[in-house]
């Protein structure tokens, strides 16, 4: 025996259509919250997929010693770390081995444009830093090379003309960096962010001629360490760190993380946004439900008499009752497939500009899970906030119904 019947669900079309500004006025109310909560679990999902990825091609034995705080970044015109520093966390237990890492903001010429952009500086001789712990790869040409002199690697947007420079470069180009040319002998592949991909890589030798005055150190450190127990390995480094630039325990100016507690803060974070951001997508149903609710209460008072004469025609109340829950749900599942399909259309919209304007990491992610996650809530939205009329319509005495007026 079917739950509701071919009759009641005509019955219950009807009085949709019938109603039509309202019902779709309604829908709309759900919708918007519908599509909120579509485009933004879609990027969120679709940044969780890209750190699950990254977090693939990322080497769990790799730990990042850095500046605390500005995600790094010291930003000051001699190194951070001493060479002192580099032995120290070179030699400390478990380390298996450690290189370096330097940056500058540097100055780009083409003509007469002026572009600034960090220029990266590493040991070609040592280059697991770019591919195992930033999981970027040669996109064209080659990695540069210890015997390397007067050449440069740069990312993947200056193949595209007007994205850094005006003009395109190409391999064999040459690209005028802190007042010298410098031959372009390969590209990294896109990582999705602007600012990575706009980063020049040279070698440590050729830093030191662009950058004279600086001082002697590195502005990073990367090690190779022993999983067994990364967190004592990590606390080792941090005591001889602490150790060599004379620091208290808890007053560091520097920051010791393996790449598997990166990740978790990241993911942390996103998760907190994302939860907050869908909180308010969450009020915004909220509101939506009590419209939906009161839209059927009016239903209900609207269709008394008719209630009353279907009811001394021997309509039983579970029956009147399925007629405005159908109703409500059926509000609820409409607005529920298209909320999902103007989020789509949406989500697809902004991640085509976030590629345009060089973010294309933030991809979205479609799982049948949350389309048919947004549908369901949507239905029984509906169908909850039309319990309360339902149950109402149930309850009227035939007698009074069809005295109302």
């Amino acid at each position: 025996m079917p739950i509701i019947s071919k009759e009641l669900i005509e019955y219950s079309m009807r009085g949709i259509i019938h109603r039509k500004t309202r019902s779709m006025l309604t829908i709309a109310s759900i919708l918007i919250g519908i599509t909120a909560i579509f485009i933004l679990v879609s990027f969120g999902l679709g940044l969780y997929n890209y750190i699950g990825e990254f977090s693939s091609t990322s080497s769990a034995n790799k730990i990042t010693v850095m500046p605390k705080g500005f995600g790094g970044m010291s930003f000051q015109e001699d190194p951070f770390f001493t060479e002192q520093d580099f032995q120290k966390v070179k030699n400390a237990p478990g380390v298996y081995k450690a290189i370096t890492l330097d940056y500058a903001a540097a100055e780009i010429i083409q003509d007469k444009t002026i572009k600034y952009s960090f220029l990266i500086a590493y040991d070609p001789a040592e280059p697991f830093m770019l591919t195992d712990i930033s999981g970027i790869k040669i996109y064209k040409g080659r990695e540069l090379r210890p015997s390397d002199s007067g050449k440069v690697v740069l990312g993947y947007n200056y193949l595209l003309k007007d994205k850094v420079m005006p003009k395109a470069y190409d391999i064999n180009s040459k690209i005028n960096i802190q007042g010298k040319d410098l031959r372009v002998i390969g590209f990294f592949g896109p990582i999705g962010n602007p600012q990575d991909d706009s980063q020049m890589y040279v070698s440590e030798d050729e830093f030191k001629i662009l950058y004279p005055d600086r001082g002697v150190g590195y502005d990073w450190i990367f090690a190779e360490i022993d999983t067994t127990n990364i967190g004592e390995v990590v606390k080792g480094v941090e005591r001889a760190l602490r150790n060599s630039r004379n620091q208290e325990e808890g007053k560091e100016d520097f920051t010791v993380q393996s790449f598997d507690e990166m990740l978790a803060t990241y993911s942390n974070v996103l998760a907190g946004v994302a939860g907050f951001i869908i909180l308010i997508a969450l009020i915004s149903v909220l509101v939506s439900a009590v419209n939906t609710s009161n839209t059927m209460i009016t239903s209900v008072l609207e269709r008394i008499k008719e209630i009353g004469v279907m009811k001394s025609v021997g309509a039983r109340n579970s029956e009147i009752m399925k007629i405005f829950l159908f109703e409500s749900g059926f509000l609820g599942f409409t607005a529920g497939v298209l909320g999902v399909l103007l989020g789509w259309i949406i989500t697809e919209a902004l991640a085509n500009i976030l590629i345009a304007v060089g973010w294309s990491f933030i991809t979205p992610a479609y799982p049948w899970y949350l389309i048919a996650g947004c549908i369901l809530f949507a239905t029984l939205t509906g169908a909850i906030s039309g319990l309360a009329p339902a149950i109402q319509a149930s309850k009227i005495n035939p007698v009074k119904a069809l005295r109302y007026e």
